[in-house]
C-alpha cells in the first residue's frame, strides 16, 4: 500500500499545523489509568452513560455506584442513549463523546441521529443532538443512526465523526462527517466511508491508528455477527484491505467492538460485547491481527455494554473520583515524579504573596530542536497538584524581536506603590527579554526589546541565555544573571527592565559551569547552583558554589555535586534548576528538569527536547553545605 503524494504532503501539511499548537494536558509518559465509558442495558434507565476506571487496565471499578453520570433525557432527544465512544483531543485537554440517540424499547429502526459532546475535565459536558433527516437533505427513507465515533484526521486536520446507517431495504453501511470547530455539528454531508466488498452490512466500527494505517475493526451484521478487519492508509480514499477471518476468539455472537492501547506498551486490547451471554470478552495482541484471550485477568463489578476506554493521568483519575467517589479497592499508588504532565524544561519556581500560591514557569518543551514558541505558567496551593494556567507569552505574537526558541525563563515578585508586579525574564532568539504583569498569571507585557543581547567584556563564546533574578534581602538591590558557557551578573535599575551595564561582571566559578544558573540566600551566605554537561547528555547534572556576596567571588566546594542521574531507577540528565524556601520555614525544595521517564534514556538527542519537570526536598547539613538530593521517581 502506497502513499499518494498529495495524501503524503496534506498530512504533513496538518501535523506541521499542529506541532505550531499549543499543547496542553498529559502525553503517554504520564498516563496512570483508563477510564471506562458505557451504558448497560435495553431498560430505559439503563440507556445511559456510565463510567469505570482501572490503574491498571485489567481490574475496573464502576464510579457514582454503576449509576449514570449525565441525564439521557437532558442531553437526547430521544429520552435515551447509547454506545458512548469518548476521545482525548489533540491538543491533550479536550474530551469529545458521541453516543446513539435511541431507546431500544421504540425499536431498532426507531432513531435517526447522535449526540455530541464536549467536555474541558471529564465532569461538565457540553452536548448538541442531532437528527439526520432534519439536518441533511435526502435522509427521508433513514432507518437508523449506530454507533457513532470520532478519530482526528490528520490529513484533513479535522475530527471525523463515523457511524453506520442504513436507508430503506439496503445494507447497513459506515458513513463519515467532518465536525465543525465547536464539536456542535457537521459541516459537511454524510459520505461513504467503508462497505464491504460484498455489499453486505456493517456495523460498529472502530478505528485505531497505527504506524501510519489505520485499522477498522466492524461487525458484519446479519450475516456472521462477528467482528472483521479492514486497513488503509488513507481514510477517505476508500480503499480498504479486507482482511480474511473474524477477529473474535469465541464462536457466540458479538459486537460493539473497541481496541486500546495499554499504557507504556506496544500491546493493545481488543473488547467486544458478547450481548447473548451478558458479558464482555478481552483480547490482548501485539499486531492488531492476533488476538489471545485474557479473560482470567479481566475483573469488573459491573456488566457494560457497547463502550470505549481512554487513558487517564493521575490527575484526571483524582478529578473522577473526587466527583463520583473512589473506589475502595483501585489503589491510587502514583509516583511522585514528575510533578508537570506533558513535556517541560528549565522549571523556575515562585511564591506568590499576591495569591498565596506557587506557581512553576518552565521552558515548553516536547519541539524539534528547542522549538518551542510560547511560555505557561503552573499553579499550586499545596505543591502536588499543579493546574495548568495556559499560555502567558506567545513570542510568535507578542514578541517581534525575538518569535523562536522560547527557553529557560525567571520570574520574581516586586511590590510596587503598595501592590505587587510580576518581572518576567525569558530567553527569546538567544538574548533575553522582559516582560510585566499585576499577576503571577499575567498577561505579561514584553518591554518592546531585548534586555540583554551582546556578551559581557572579555567573553567570545556561549550564549546569551538562562536569566535567573535575584533579590538581595540584605541589600534590597535586584540582579539578573545569565550566560550559557560563561556566568555573568547585573544589577537591575529600580524599574526592573533595564540593567546598570556599568555592573556587569563576570563570575563563571570554573569548568563545570554550562548554564542555568540559580541563586539564593541561607544563614548570611549567597549559594550558587549550576548545570553541568550537555541538556542532551545523561550525565547533565547540579553543582553549587557559595559566597559572600551577590557578586562573588564564587568559592567552589570539594564535594559540591548535589544532583545527578541514578541509573538503578532509570533516571537520567538531571539538571537546570530553581529553588523554593517555603515562606517562614527552613524547608527548601529543588525542581529540574530529567529525560522523560522511562523511555528518554532511548531517544538520543531528542531526549534534550522532550524533558519533564521534578520536585525533590533540599536539606543543609550543620555547616551549610548542601545535601546531595536523591531523586525520586
Amino acid at each position: 500500500m502506497r502513499f499518494t503524494v498529495i495524501a503524503f504532503l496534506l498530512i504533513n501539511i496538518a501535523a506541521s499545523a499542529y506541532a505550531q499548537a499549543y499543547r496542553h494536558g498529559p502525553t503517554e509518559k504520564d498516563f496512570a489509568g483508563y477510564l471506562f465509558a458505557y451504558f448497560k442495558g435495553n431498560a430505559v434507565a439503563d440507556e445511559a452513560v456510565c463510567f469505570a476506571i482501572s490503574t491498571d487496565g485489567y481490574t475496573y471499578r464502576a464510579l457514582n455506584g454503576n449509576r449514570p453520570v449525565l441525564d439521557s433525557k437532558t442531553i437526547s432527544k430521544t429520552g435515551g442513549v447509547r454506545d458512548p465512544h469518548i476521545l482525548r483531543a489533540e491538543d491533550g485537554k479536550t474530551f469529545y463523546m458521541v453516543l446513539t440517540d435511541m431507546t431500544s424499547a421504540k425499536g431498532w429502526d426507531s432513531n435517526r441521529g447522535m449526540v455530541l459532546l464536549k467536555s474541558q475535565d471529564l465532569l461538565h459536558w457540553s452536548h448538541r443532538a442531532i437528527d439526520f433527516q432534519q439536518r441533511f437533505t435526502g435522509q427521508e427513507d433513514l432507518k437508523r443512526v449506530w454507533a457513532p465515533q470520532t478519530i482526528f484526521d490528520a490529513a484533513a486536520g479535522k475530527y471525523m465523526v463515523y457511524w453506520s446507517m442504513q436507508h430503506g431495504n439496503g445494507p447497513d453501511i459506515i458513513y463519515y462527517a467532518y465536525a465543525n470547530k465547536d464539536f456542535t455539528d457537521f459541516e459537511t454531508e454524510p459520505k461513504v466511508l467503508f462497505m464491504p466488498k460484498n455489499g453486505k452490512s456493517c456495523i460498529d466500527g472502530d478505528i485505531i491508528e497505527k504506524n501510519g494505517l489505520f485499522y477498522l475493526f466492524y461487525k458484519t451484521e446479519g450475516h456472521g455477527n462477528g467482528i472483521k478487519l479492514a486497513m488503509t492508509d488513507s481514510l477517505t480514499s476508500g480503499k480498504w484491505i479486507e482482511q480474511p477471518g473474524y477477529k473474535q476468539q469465541t464462536k457466540d455472537a458479538v459486537e460493539g467492538s473497541s481496541v486500546f492501547k495499554r499504557n507504556q506498551s506496544d500491546q493493545y486490547i481488543l473488547m467486544y460485547d458478547v450481548y447473548g451471554k451478558g458479558k464482555y470478552q478481552f483480547c490482548i495482541s501485539d499486531d492488531l491481527d492476533r488476538f489471545k484471550v485474557i479473560d482470567q485477568e479481566i475483573d469488573m463489578d459491573f456488566h457494560p455494554r457497547h463502550g470505549t476506554i481512554i487513558p487517564l493521568s493521575r490527575e484526571e483519575l483524582i478529578r473522577l473520583t473526587a466527583k463520583w467517589g473512589k473506589p475502595k479497592d483501585i489503589p491510587f499508588a502514583f509516583k511522585k515524579n514528575p510533578i508537570l504532565d506533558g513535556y517541560y524544561a528549565d522549571p523556575d519556581i515562585l511564591y506568590a504573596n499576591k495569591t498565596k500560591r506557587y506557581y512553576i514557569y518552565p521552558t515548553s518543551d516536547g519541539f524539534d530542536g528547542w522549538g518551542g514558541f510560547y511560555f505557561k505558567t503552573f499553579s499550586s496551593a499545596d505543591l502536588i497538584h499543579w493546574k495548568d494556567e495556559g499560555v502567558i507569552l506567545d513570542l510568535k505574537k507578542e514578541v517581534p524581536w525575538g518569535p523562536s526558541h522560547a527557553w529557560a525563563p525567571t520570574i520574581t515578585e516586586k511590590k510596587v506603590k503598595g501592590d505587587y508586579k510580576y518581572y518576567y525574564y525569558f530567553t527569546a532568539a538567544q538574548k533575553i527579554g522582559v516582560a510585566v504583569a499585576d499577576q503571577p498569571t499575567g498577561p505579561f507585557k514584553d518591554s518592546g526589546r531585548p534586555l540583554i543581547d551582546f556578551k559581557p567584556p572579555g567573553v567570545t563564546g556561549g550564549q546569551e541565555i538562562d536569566p535567573a533574578v535575584f533579590n538581595d534581602p540584605k541589600s534590597g538591590k535586584s540582579y539578573l544573571y545569565w550566560g550559557n558557557g560563561y556566568l555573568a551578573v547585573a544589577e537591575l535599575n529600580k524599574d526592573m527592565v533595564s540593567i546598570k551595564k556599568n555592573t556587569i561582571k563576570v563570575l563563571t566559578p570554573d569548568k563545570t559551569f554550562r548554564e542555568g544558573v540559580y541563586v539564593i540566600f541561607r544563614n548570611g551566605i549567597y549559594y550558587f547552583l549550576w548545570s553541568e554537561d550537555d541538556t542532551r547528555s545523561e550525565n547533565y547534572r547540579v553543582r553549587y558554589g557559595t559566597s559572600t556576596s551577590p557578586y562573588g567571588p564564587i568559592q567552589v566546594p570539594e564535594n559540591n555535586l548535589i544532583l545527578q542521574k541514578d541509573p538503578a531507577k532509570g533516571i537520567y540528565g538531571t539538571g537546570h534548576n530553581s529553588i523554593l524556601q517555603v515562606p517562614g520555614t527552613d524547608e527548601w525544595y529543588i525542581v529540574y528538569h530529567r529525560f522523560n521517564y522511562p523511555n528518554g534514556i532511548r531517544m538520543g538527542d531528542a531526549a534534550g527536547f522532550h524533558r519533564e519537570v521534578c520536585m525533590d526536598r533540599l536539606y543543609f547539613d550543620a555547616n551549610g553545605q548542601i545535601v546531595p538530593v536523591i531523586p525520586t521517581h
